[in-house]
């Protein structure tokens, strides 16, 4: 029998626990979460007891589990230190037109870089253009909409959530056929913001606007060989397929696994050499360091072991939830994706969905199912990703904008006040996509 049918419904408490204090802690103690070592305190105490259960009853699904999250910690931390050493320099005319055609540049770069290294890159030098403004509140708010989070929605490298999928047997070309749903929102968000930032445009003194023309410096780019190492990273993706073909014709056993570590290495290696040759002034200028990475691994190596038992139980009991459509999956995906981590969100209604066909094995099994399991992911991946820009919490990169935001002395809204922006701009445009493409 499927382990999913004999497991308790408390063994998704630690999951749960796990869940809400990402969510809750932030908010609430963020000098005491923001210590790396409290952060650990909490996820022993949650993973501890599901790791144990699995390494008596199961530990196979421990292994499949660590090699998963391997994967995962060295993808994000390769475009994490790559992307970190590439800085844009520069003050360009904080002009309407100038900042549409930042953030629309923004959005295709999410689907390379990933939402969190695009965002990295490209938050500071548009705060830059825009010192000389005053009405500008509205700037860092829609870039959390559009570069750190809808525009990541095209490849698996654009999002954590995607690249699970991809890890977990979803065909890496698969993404690009959300290009009418991410079109369709990208166009509609950057005319919405053109409009927006061309009325607090007008609403500038005389004097701004001359000092903004007098700080005009050309774009230049620090750190330009990362683009090589980007390729590469790149590259070694796509090139997951070919190395497991290469290792099946040579006749390896688990050569799933030797594809991927192949990948990994090579993710890996250049991450280190980007490191290195980077100019130093690349670093200092994005104030690069590990520490958010370091918080990604310690909390989702926490996610992973504990969310074992959901995972399995929506695959074996999927039918049972009464979440059949794909308007139901969007939007269940995308408001637990608003308040929660979207990575852990994609991979339980994903299992949900295997559930609901009556599939097990790798995600591809739900696109292989019908063109209704193609229908149902894509209604949880356009859930996961772009309903991740509805508050502070449901992205990381949203919190780093943020951050970097506020430091620069513009004060951003309020945990509620970023709700009214996304409640009022975000929620009309998913419930039209809904109707036009669900």
């Amino acid at each position: 029998m499927n382990i999913g049918q004999s497991l308790a419904w408390y063994t998704t408490l630690p999951f749960v626990a796990l869940l809400l204090c990402i969510a809750i802690m932030p908010l609430y103690f963020e000098e005491w979460w923001s210590k790396i070592k409290n952060q650990a305190i909490i996820v022993f105490i949650c993973s501890t007891p599901i790791f144990i259960y699995f390494l008596m009853v199961d530990y196979h699904q421990l292994v499949h589990t660590g090699l998963e999250y391997i994967s995962f910690i060295i993808y994000v931390g390769g475009l994490f230190t790559v992307a970190g050493g590439i800085f844009l320099k520069g003050d360009i005319l904080a002009t309407p037109r100038n900042n549409t055609l930042f953030l629309a540049v923004g959005a295709i770069l999410a689907n390379i870089l990933g939402t969190t290294g695009a965002s990295m890159l490209l938050i500071r030098p548009m705060l830059t253009m825009n010192q000389d403004r005053h009405h500008v509140i509205h700037i860092p708010i829609f870039f959390i909409f559009i570069v750190s989070n809808i525009g990541g929605a095209l490849t698996p490298l654009g999002d954590p959530p995607l690249f699970l999928g991809f890890l977990r047997g979803i065909p890496f070309e698969w993404t690009l056929q959300l290009f009418p749903e991410w079109l369709f929102a990208i166009s509609v968000l950057l005319a919405l913001f053109f409009i927006v930032d061309s009325i607090a445009y007008k609403r500038e003194t005389r004097e701004d606007l001359v000092k903004d023309q007098q700080h005009f410096v050309p774009i230049s780019i620090i750190g330009k060989r990362n683009f090589i190492l980007l390729a590469i990273i790149l590259v070694s993706v796509i090139l997951t397929k070919t190395f497991h073909g290469f290792y099946a014709a040579l006749g390896i056993a688990n050569a799933d696994i030797l594809a991927n570590l192949t990948r990994d290495v090579i993710i890996f290696i250049t991450a280190v050499i980007s490191y290195f040759i980077t100019p130093d002034e690349a670093h200092q200028s994005n104030e690069f360091n590990f520490h958010p990475l370091e918080e990604v691994a310690v909390l989702f190596i926490g996610l992973f072991i504990t969310m074992i038992p959901a995972l399995l139980i929506l695959q074996a009991k999927g039918s049972e939830f009464g979440i059949t459509t794909p308007t139901q999956f969007f939007w269940y995906t995308g408001m637990l994706s608003s308040f929660l981590d979207n990575a852990p969100t994609y991979l339980s209604f994903t299992a949900l969905a295997q559930g609901v066909l009556g599939v097990q094995g790798d995600l591809n099994t739900i696109i292989q199912h019908s063109k209704y399991g193609e229908s149902l992911l894509i209604a949880i991946s356009l859930g996961a990703v772009f309903m991740g820009a509805n508050s502070y919490i449901g992205n990381a990169p949203n919190f780093m904008v943020k951050n970097i935001t506020e430091k620069r002395g513009i004060k951003m809204p309020s945990f509620g006040g970023y709700l009214l922006w996304s409640g009022g701009i975000l929620i009309p445009l998913f419930v039209v996509i809904n109707w036009l493409f669900l």
